[in-house]
């Protein structure tokens, strides 16, 4: 009977590794992320403080 044995190919049991096979072509630095989030923390700084003059509301 151990001579019925059927060998099946070893692999990824199904498995699919979607990050080799995809490369963005938008590269950020950590950097760039950072003074990005600064940008938009002053605009929202001034926008709260004087947003309402600006946009002439009230």
């Amino acid at each position: 009977m151990a001579q019925d044995r059927i060998s099946m190919p070893q692999g990824m049991g199904g498995l699919v590794r979607y990050f080799d096979e995809y490369k963005s072509k938008i590269k950020f630095k950590p950097g760039h992320i950072i003074v990005l989030s600064i940008v938009v923390i002053v605009i929202m700084l001034i926008l709260n403080k004087f947003g309402n003059s600006l946009l002439g509301i009230g």
